[in-house]
């Protein structure tokens, strides 16, 4: 979704500035955009001026299950984004968190990434008063790190358009985002449905 929700933010007329902490430099360009090429998520001293004043953290990080082990994969999901969170909290008090979680989280799974998920939202709604976005299927063009069988059925999940539950386009989930910025909603878990709801509502 990271690509999308960059494209977003830079599209909207209520962005001033995009900051991007990325693992190498990005094809994106625009005048709005300053990336920050990084490698150690567990310690952003580095770029903290990444974090410094800013309205918004839309935190976009993250790893299928089935392509690490289950050590690695709490890793990152869980360190790299509580690190990014109290970089974010020292940096820019008070301002809005938005995580990618993901549909199907839940505490009591049988699923280790949906526990993990889930502890990842506790901790940053206790942390930052963060919101968790739930997203279904995420419309947007396939990371080249994801699993082949992923980008094969990734036209299918297009189908699911009339479904508000199961689809969202990955611009509209960063529109939604932001939305929730200029709205103010905090410790929220927002399923999908709501996600689309929050993104028709954006003008701009």
């Amino acid at each position: 979704a990271g690509a999308a929700v960059l494209e977003a933010c830079v599209a909207a007329s209520i962005v001033d500035e995009v900051r991007a902490v990325t693992r190498r430099p990005l094809m994106h360009t625009s005048p709005k955009l300053r990336t920050y090429v990084h490698k150690d998520f567990l310690d952003y001293a580095t770029v903290e001026e990444a974090f410094r004043s800013v309205d918004a953290c839309l935190f976009c990080l993250g790893i299928s299950a089935t392509q690490v082990s289950q050590e690695e994969y709490r890793t990152i999901t869980y360190s790299y984004t509580l690190a990014a969170a109290q970089m974010f909290k020292a940096k820019s008090p008070g301002a809005a968190f938005h995580y990618i979680s993901g549909q199907g989280t839940k505490a009591g799974s049988r699923m280790f990434w949906s526990r993990v998920k889930a502890q990842t939202e506790h901790d940053l709604i206790d942390l930052v008063d963060a919101d968790c976005w739930r997203p279904a299927f995420i419309d947007a063009k396939p990371s080249p790190s994801i699993p082949k069988l992923y980008a094969l059925i990734q036209p299918l999940g297009r189908l699911l358009k009339p479904f508000p539950s199961l689809y969202i386009h990955g611009h509209d989930l960063g529109r939604a985002m932001l939305q929730a910025t200029v709205e103010k909603l905090r410790r929220r878990t927002i399923e999908n449905a709501e996600i689309r709801q929050i993104a028709a509502r954006a003008a701009f």
